[in-house]
């Protein structure tokens, strides 16, 4: 039923082109012949605006992140130094009762008997041996000591524990909280939201780097839930509606069931959000469905707000109060200064 519903809105909508088309008094379109029509958009976006795809994501409350572990344990080192989280044994061969094994705590050091705190942090193995070796001599007769580390990375063996709890085996699924905000394993709270997924990427492999430089992941975008345009007025379906790929108002039109007849299609308004501005513009999309010469398709971006009104609109104040509804839904203020103009030079309205 959904889908015939869907074939009927976009039966209603060719079907309208056909009968606007009739009415236009423009060249006849005859059989096998070919009208080219332009793409357009705002103007601040048409030198960056790619028709097939969407511009540059950028998530949102409600995306779901695929937060992927890589333990690189296979990189060679060229010199391996204690780090925090290193699990450090200290053998002594002629007094056992000695020996100690322990984490290196979040200050850089081990406790040692007779000897008290030890920092071990950044040094070598060797290092730290020949050390042991000198302080003990004051305290041993024959300080016959050896230093090893059975576990380089006790955090990552935990991370791996936990993570294998889940099917997905080194990977997190995350969500994006309404604050904007995401929770990763061991680094806790990033503000994620308005940001791309290379840029989030780049600041988590930093953040682990510091922690366990063994351990480097990839974010990938799992579910999203931006990707959505308004449609509102005199529509028969007015709401939001969630997009996969950049469409035309003419498509918009379409998902909301198609326009009325009390609609004014040479004044539909499109408000996107640019800087600091909430920017308005004018589209004339009767010529656009009569394929008059010249006339483009307007391309909509996620979150774009298509206004279909009664009457013709010419003051920006007059946008603002019409639809403010839907801007105070998503989050948008008011506050923000307006601009209105025509996406093409209109007359005789």
């Amino acid at each position: 039923m959904v889908r015939i519903k869907k074939y009927l809105a976009v039966f209603i909508t060719i079907a309208a082109v056909f009968s606007l088309a009739a009415c236009a008094g423009n060249k006849e379109l005859s059989p096998g012949s070919e009208v080219s029509l332009g793409k357009t958009t705002f103007s601040f976006d048409k030198d960056t605006y790619n028709y097939a795809l969407f511009p540059e994501y950028r998530i949102v409350p409600g995306d779901v992140l695929d937060v992927l572990f890589q333990i690189r344990t296979w990189v060679k080192k060229e010199e391996f130094r204690l780090a925090i989280d290193n699990e450090i044994s200290v053998k002594f061969i002629h007094n056992s009762e000695l020996n100690e094994t322990q984490l290196v705590r979040p200050d850089g050091s081990i406790t040692l008997p007779y000897l008290g705190e030890v920092k071990v942090i950044g040094k070598t193995v060797q290092e730290l041996t020949k050390e042991l070796k000198k302080s003990y001599s004051s305290i041993l007769k024959n300080p016959e000591l050896y230093v090893i580390v059975p576990e380089f990375r006790s955090a990552i063996k935990e991370l791996k524990k936990d993570l294998h709890t889940a099917p997905r085996g080194l990977s997190r699924l995350v969500t994006v909280r309404p604050d904007g905000y995401v929770t990763f394993p061991m680094v806790g709270d990033i503000y994620v939201a308005n940001r791309t997924v290379p840029e989030i990427t780049k600041e988590l492999n930093a953040k682990y780097k510091d922690i366990l430089p063994d351990l480097h992941c990839d974010l990938f975008l799992e579910r999203h839930a931006g990707s959505v345009i308004y449609v509102v007025g005199q529509v028969r379906k007015p709401g939001a509606y969630k997009i996969v790929k950049p469409i035309s108002l003419a498509e918009a039109m379409s998902l909301a069931g198609s326009y009325l007849s009390s609609a004014r299609l040479d004044s539909v308004i499109v408000v996107r959000k640019h800087e600091d501005k909430l920017v308005a513009t004018r589209v004339d999309l009767k010529a656009a469905l009569s394929m008059e010469e010249g006339s483009e398709f307007f391309y909509l971006k996620p979150d774009d707000i298509v206004y279909v009104p009664k009457t013709w609109i010419s003051k920006a104040a007059e946008v603002a109060r019409d639809i403010s509804d839907i801007i105070f839904f998503r989050g948008w203020s008011l506050g923000f200064s307006w601009e209105l103009h025509d996406a093409a030079p209109s007359s005789g309205y």
